[in-house]
């Protein structure tokens, strides 16, 4: 069942910025920092984070988002953590990490992908996962690791309400290149 979304904004013209915050849940005291944040903003909790539902309530009684960062696989060999999904994975196995995943998150209104670079460009290994959100009520937030992930464009043939990453603000930690990420 889908948590309603806290209120949106009033519709107005001109450009708007979602921030979402991820990789959260390893540091607990850093999560309660950032909540601590106006807001609003989204947090996407790794799913094999402790006490993820305890941080995510916090978060979301402080106005902010709850998203499930999924660990995905990458193209590299670098790990993306516990649970990953991975392409070598049957569907069924794909579904049931992935719903594991989302129930250990309660209060998470959709999921995007942890790395992820290798899985989000196959459409068969990424379908369960699109599945389980539409069961689910749940969207689909393309942290498009890779330029070929096809996760937006199945999403959307699928029914499942999507969104797409268009800026890294902080792939280069510099608060030169974060200012510039921004203004973009």
């Amino acid at each position: 069942m889908a948590i309603p979304a806290n209120p949106a904004p009033a519709i107005r013209t001109g450009a708007y910025v979602a921030i979402i915050i991820d990789d959260l849940g390893m540091d607990r005291a850093r999560a309660a920092r950032l909540a601590s944040l106006p807001g609003p903003l989204t947090f996407a909790f790794l799913s094999y984070a402790p006490e993820i539902d305890a941080q995510s309530r916090e978060a979301r009684a402080r106005g902010h988002e709850i998203l499930l960062h999924m660990p995905m696989e990458p193209d590299g060999r670098e790990d993306p953590g516990p649970g990953a999904l991975r392409v070598a994975l049957s569907d069924d196995d794909i579904r049931a990490r992935t719903a594991a995943a989302l129930d250990r998150l309660p209060l998470a209104m959709g999921l995007n992908n942890h790395m992820g670079s290798r899985f989000t460009r196959d459409a068969r290994a990424l379908r369960p996962v699109l599945e389980e959100l539409q069961g689910r009520g749940l969207l689909f937030l393309e942290s498009r690791t890779s330029g070929a992930s096809v996760g937006s464009d199945l999403a959307r043939r699928l029914g499942v309400p999507s969104a797409a990453r268009d800026v890294f603000l902080d792939n280069e930690i510099d608060a030169r290149a974060i200012r510039a990420q921004l203004a973009e």
